[in-house]
This record gives structure tokens, C-alpha cells and sequence, in this order.
């Protein structure tokens, strides 16, 4: 195993157990439906993302490191030749979509839930959003490290 390809596993395991906390605190809104979240709820999860996503600077930048980190690797990888081009293209896919999701609309979305921003529609809105960016960065992120393991093996 390269270094890039270690750089790879410890950055995507890094970005997937932070997920799974994220999906802790989001799985509270399972069995609500599209009424509005209880305010125990929201206070919840909005508790824990301006913790992750303002009062825990400068840790919260570690996230955004690994991302940078795990597209260098990438990089890297696909430029030195040492994969097939379907493996570039799949875990080049399966990781950028999470690290473009989060960039565009999650953690900008989770600052305004942490900020408790709105109404309690709009935070209800916020934290389902939330929660089905979560589930999708997960899934790709889990199968960006068994197609990386795969491949090792």
C-alpha cells in the first residue's frame, strides 16, 4: 500500500465516522413525517451543529482538511497511473459528491440550523435537509472505501 492510498482510507474513514455522528443527531427526526419538529428536537440538533460548525474552531477545520487531503490523494493517484482508469473515475465520483454537497448547500445549511435561523417550519426544513445530505455523503463515502478496499485486496 502507498502512502496516497493510506492517505486515502484514513481520510475517508475519518469523513464517514464523522457522518455517523452527524446521523446521530439528524436520525432524530425519523417517525415526524413532514409536520413540524418538536422543539426538543430542534433544540437537539441545532445544539450540536453550532458546536460542530462554530464554537469547535478551529477542530471544525480538520473536516474540511481531510477533504483537501483525500482529493490530493486522488489525485495523485489517477496522475501517477497507479489505477485503472474505472477506479479513478468511480472513487474519484464517490468522494467528490459529498465533499461538492457539503460545500454547496449542508454546511452552510447546518450554521443556519445551529443559529437557529427562522421559524420552526424553516428549521424543520433545515434539519431534514440536513439529514438526507447525510444519509447520501455516507452511502457514498462508505462505497468509496469498499471499492478502495476492494481494489487493495
Amino acid at each position: 500500500m502507498t502512502i496516497a492510498e493510506g492517505l486515502l482510507f484514513i481520510c475517508g474513514g475519518f469523513l464517514l465516522a464523522v457522518l455517523w455522528m452527524d446521523l446521530i443527531f439528524d436520525s432524530q427526526i425519523r417517525g415526524y413525517g413532514d409536520e413540524q419538529l418538536p422543539e426538543a428536537v430542534l433544540t437537539s440538533i441545532a445544539d450540536y451543529y453550532r458546536r460542530a460548525t462554530t464554537t469547535s474552531r478551529p477542530m471544525s477545520r480538520l473536516i474540511a482538511a481531510m477533504m483537501v487531503i483525500l482529493l490530493a490523494a486522488l489525485v495523485f493517484q489517477a496522475v501517477s497511473g497507479g489505477d485503472p482508469g474505472w477506479l479513478v473515475a468511480v472513487s474519484g465520483g464517490l468522494a467528490a459528491a459529498p465533499i461538492l454537497i457539503a460545500a454547496s448547500r449542508t454546511v452552510r445549511n447546518a450554521v443556519r440550523l445551529g443559529g437557529r435561523e427562522g421559524g420552526q417550519a424553516e428549521q424543520s426544513a433545515l434539519a431534514r435537509s440536513i439529514y438526507r445530505d447525510h444519509v447520501l455523503c455516507f452511502t457514498c463515502l462508505g462505497a468509496f472505501l469498499v471499492i478502495r478496499l476492494t481494489a487493495v485486496w
